[in-house]
Protein backbone atom coordinates (compact mmCIF):
# COMPACT_ATOMS: atom_id res chain seq x y z
CA UNK A 1 0.00 0.00 0.00
CA UNK A 2 1.46 3.18 -1.49
CA UNK A 3 2.05 6.35 1.63
CA UNK A 4 -1.15 8.38 -0.22
CA UNK A 5 -3.26 5.19 -0.01
CA UNK A 6 -2.58 5.02 3.14
CA UNK A 7 -3.37 8.26 4.18
CA UNK A 8 -6.43 8.17 2.18
CA UNK A 9 -7.34 5.37 4.68
CA UNK A 10 -6.56 6.81 7.60
CA UNK A 11 -8.46 10.08 6.83
CA UNK A 12 -11.70 7.74 6.00
CA UNK A 13 -10.70 6.27 9.52
CA UNK A 14 -10.46 9.70 11.27
CA UNK A 15 -13.83 10.91 9.18
CA UNK A 16 -15.78 7.84 10.73
CA UNK A 17 -14.51 8.28 14.30
CA UNK A 18 -15.22 11.66 14.58
CA UNK A 19 -18.87 11.66 13.26
CA UNK A 20 -18.93 8.35 15.43
CA UNK A 21 -18.15 9.91 19.04
CA UNK A 22 -19.10 13.55 20.63
CA UNK A 23 -17.96 14.69 24.25
CA UNK A 24 -19.56 17.56 26.00
CA UNK A 25 -17.27 20.53 26.94
CA UNK A 26 -17.34 24.08 27.26
CA UNK A 27 -17.72 25.54 23.59
CA UNK A 28 -17.30 29.21 22.74
CA UNK A 29 -19.78 30.95 20.42
CA UNK A 30 -18.79 29.29 17.25
CA UNK A 31 -19.51 26.04 18.76
CA UNK A 32 -22.30 26.21 20.44
CA UNK A 33 -24.44 25.54 17.82
CA UNK A 34 -22.66 22.18 16.81
CA UNK A 35 -23.43 20.21 19.76
CA UNK A 36 -25.96 19.75 22.15
CA UNK A 37 -25.89 21.01 25.67
CA UNK A 38 -25.57 18.14 28.49
CA UNK A 39 -28.82 18.72 29.80
CA UNK A 40 -30.38 17.89 26.09
CA UNK A 41 -28.50 14.25 26.25
CA UNK A 42 -29.61 13.69 29.99
CA UNK A 43 -33.02 14.78 28.67
CA UNK A 44 -32.56 11.66 25.83
CA UNK A 45 -31.27 9.22 28.27
CA UNK A 46 -34.48 10.49 30.53
CA UNK A 47 -37.00 9.72 28.15
CA UNK A 48 -34.96 6.56 26.11
CA UNK A 49 -34.40 7.98 22.67
CA UNK A 50 -30.86 7.26 23.76
CA UNK A 51 -29.57 3.91 24.89
CA UNK A 52 -27.31 5.44 27.44
CA UNK A 53 -25.09 4.01 30.49
CA UNK A 54 -23.90 5.84 33.31
CA UNK A 55 -20.15 4.60 32.95
CA UNK A 56 -17.43 4.28 35.15
CA UNK A 57 -19.13 5.28 39.18
CA UNK A 58 -16.81 6.44 41.54
CA UNK A 59 -18.15 7.56 44.88
CA UNK A 60 -17.01 9.54 47.04
CA UNK A 61 -16.91 10.05 50.74
CA UNK A 62 -19.83 10.21 52.49
CA UNK A 63 -20.76 14.01 54.57
CA UNK A 64 -23.37 15.60 56.82
CA UNK A 65 -25.16 18.06 54.31
CA UNK A 66 -26.26 21.60 55.51
CA UNK A 67 -28.60 21.69 58.43
CA UNK A 68 -32.46 22.58 58.19
CA UNK A 69 -35.53 22.93 59.70
CA UNK A 70 -37.77 19.65 59.82
CA UNK A 71 -40.28 20.47 62.45
CA UNK A 72 -42.64 23.60 63.50
CA UNK A 73 -41.56 26.27 65.35
CA UNK A 74 -41.88 26.47 69.39
CA UNK A 75 -42.86 29.97 70.59
CA UNK A 76 -42.63 30.80 74.73
CA UNK A 77 -44.55 33.13 75.39
CA UNK A 78 -44.73 31.81 78.94
CA UNK A 79 -42.32 33.32 82.18
CA UNK A 80 -40.88 29.34 82.48
CA UNK A 81 -39.10 27.42 80.65
CA UNK A 82 -41.44 25.27 78.58
CA UNK A 83 -41.36 21.50 76.67
CA UNK A 84 -43.26 19.82 74.72
CA UNK A 85 -42.89 17.05 72.21
CA UNK A 86 -43.12 17.86 68.19
CA UNK A 87 -43.29 15.54 65.09
CA UNK A 88 -41.20 15.98 62.21
CA UNK A 89 -40.38 14.68 59.00
CA UNK A 90 -37.45 15.06 56.66
CA UNK A 91 -37.08 13.82 52.55
CA UNK A 92 -34.00 14.56 50.98
CA UNK A 93 -33.49 13.66 46.94
CA UNK A 94 -31.30 13.59 44.85
CA UNK A 95 -29.65 16.60 42.30
CA UNK A 96 -27.08 15.96 39.66
CA UNK A 97 -24.39 18.50 38.01
CA UNK A 98 -25.53 19.02 34.83
CA UNK A 99 -28.81 20.24 36.24
CA UNK A 100 -31.93 19.38 38.27
CA UNK A 101 -33.40 16.79 40.67
CA UNK A 102 -32.80 13.34 39.64
CA UNK A 103 -36.82 11.85 39.27
CA UNK A 104 -37.76 8.69 41.59
CA UNK A 105 -38.95 6.41 38.93
CA UNK A 106 -37.70 8.53 36.42
CA UNK A 107 -35.77 7.05 33.79
CA UNK A 108 -32.07 8.18 34.89
CA UNK A 109 -32.95 6.37 38.06
CA UNK A 110 -32.98 3.39 37.26
CA UNK A 111 -29.38 3.49 34.72
CA UNK A 112 -27.22 5.01 38.18
CA UNK A 113 -28.76 2.31 39.87
CA UNK A 114 -27.50 -0.59 37.85
CA UNK A 115 -24.54 1.19 37.00
CA UNK A 116 -23.58 1.60 40.81
CA UNK A 117 -25.14 -1.99 41.86
CA UNK A 118 -22.87 -3.36 39.35
CA UNK A 119 -19.67 -1.67 39.63
CA UNK A 120 -19.76 -1.69 44.12
CA UNK A 121 -22.69 -4.23 44.84
CA UNK A 122 -23.96 -1.05 47.01
CA UNK A 123 -27.68 -0.26 47.07
CA UNK A 124 -28.16 3.55 45.62
CA UNK A 125 -30.90 5.36 47.14
CA UNK A 126 -32.68 8.43 44.96
CA UNK A 127 -34.36 9.75 47.57
CA UNK A 128 -34.63 9.17 51.59
CA UNK A 129 -37.36 9.98 54.09
CA UNK A 130 -37.25 9.90 57.81
CA UNK A 131 -39.77 10.91 60.29
CA UNK A 132 -39.74 11.16 64.04
CA UNK A 133 -40.58 13.33 67.32
CA UNK A 134 -38.34 14.97 69.51
CA UNK A 135 -38.69 16.91 72.93
CA UNK A 136 -38.10 20.73 72.29
CA UNK A 137 -37.43 22.84 75.27
CA UNK A 138 -37.68 26.02 74.80
CA UNK A 139 -36.64 28.82 77.34
CA UNK A 140 -39.32 32.00 78.05
CA UNK A 141 -39.29 34.38 74.99
CA UNK A 142 -37.26 31.93 73.01
CA UNK A 143 -38.20 30.31 69.55
CA UNK A 144 -37.42 26.29 69.03
CA UNK A 145 -37.24 24.14 66.22
CA UNK A 146 -36.15 20.49 65.07
CA UNK A 147 -33.22 20.74 62.86
CA UNK A 148 -31.61 17.45 60.78
CA UNK A 149 -29.02 16.76 58.35
CA UNK A 150 -28.80 14.37 56.07
CA UNK A 151 -25.87 12.04 55.27
CA UNK A 152 -24.57 12.63 51.97
CA UNK A 153 -22.94 11.42 49.05
CA UNK A 154 -21.64 11.62 45.38
CA UNK A 155 -21.03 9.74 42.70
CA UNK A 156 -18.59 11.13 39.71
CA UNK A 157 -19.32 9.23 36.34
CA UNK A 158 -19.97 9.64 32.78
CA UNK A 159 -23.08 9.47 30.62
CA UNK A 160 -22.90 7.56 27.25
CA UNK A 161 -25.53 7.76 24.71
CA UNK A 162 -25.74 5.98 21.63
CA UNK A 163 -28.38 6.70 18.60
CA UNK A 164 -29.58 4.38 16.36
CA UNK A 165 -28.56 7.59 13.67
CA UNK A 166 -26.21 10.29 14.33
CA UNK A 167 -27.50 13.02 15.88
CA UNK A 168 -25.83 16.51 16.36
CA UNK A 169 -23.70 14.65 14.19
CA UNK A 170 -22.80 11.77 16.26
CA UNK A 171 -23.70 7.74 17.11
CA UNK A 172 -21.98 8.81 20.89
CA UNK A 173 -22.32 11.08 23.14
CA UNK A 174 -20.75 11.41 26.82
CA UNK A 175 -21.31 13.85 29.30
CA UNK A 176 -19.29 13.95 32.45
CA UNK A 177 -22.13 14.26 36.03
CA UNK A 178 -21.90 14.06 39.65
CA UNK A 179 -24.74 12.85 41.50
CA UNK A 180 -25.41 14.39 44.83
CA UNK A 181 -27.59 12.12 47.18
CA UNK A 182 -28.51 10.55 51.11
CA UNK A 183 -26.18 7.91 52.00
CA UNK A 184 -27.66 5.23 54.66
CA UNK A 185 -26.54 5.85 58.26
CA UNK A 186 -23.14 4.43 58.60
CA UNK A 187 -21.84 5.14 55.75
CA UNK A 188 -18.06 5.94 56.27
CA UNK A 189 -18.94 5.49 59.90
CA UNK A 190 -21.30 8.75 59.81
CA UNK A 191 -23.95 8.88 60.36
CA UNK A 192 -27.44 11.77 60.37
CA UNK A 193 -27.19 14.35 62.94
CA UNK A 194 -30.89 15.69 64.35
CA UNK A 195 -30.46 18.41 66.88
CA UNK A 196 -33.25 20.86 68.40
CA UNK A 197 -32.20 24.81 67.56
CA UNK A 198 -33.52 28.13 69.67
CA UNK A 199 -33.21 31.39 69.27
CA UNK A 200 -34.62 34.86 70.87
CA UNK A 201 -38.05 35.93 69.05
CA UNK A 202 -37.92 39.28 67.10
CA UNK A 203 -40.13 41.67 67.56
CA UNK A 204 -42.77 41.11 65.11
CA UNK A 205 -42.93 37.46 67.28
CA UNK A 206 -43.07 38.97 70.77
CA UNK A 207 -46.30 40.66 69.48
CA UNK A 208 -47.59 37.65 68.44
CA UNK A 209 -47.06 35.91 72.57
CA UNK A 210 -48.88 39.78 73.47
CA UNK A 211 -52.14 38.49 71.57
CA UNK A 212 -55.09 37.31 73.32
CA UNK A 213 -54.49 34.08 71.76
CA UNK A 214 -51.20 33.62 72.74
CA UNK A 215 -50.29 35.50 75.53
CA UNK A 216 -48.93 33.23 78.53
CA UNK A 217 -48.79 30.19 76.50
CA UNK A 218 -46.58 27.92 74.37
CA UNK A 219 -47.36 27.18 70.79
CA UNK A 220 -46.50 26.41 67.19
CA UNK A 221 -46.82 27.90 63.90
Amino acid sequence: MTRNRALRYGGRTLTLMATAFGMIATAGPAQAEEQPTAEQIVADCASGEGKCSFNSPEIGQAYLGEPRQVSELLYNCTTSPASQSMSWADTVGSSHSVGGSVTVGGGIEGIITASVTATYNYTWQSSHTETSSFTVSVQPGEVGWISRSQLMQQISGTWQTHYDDPKWGHYYWFVPDVITGPAPNGTDGKHSAVVVKSRKMTADEKKLCATGATRGEVFTR
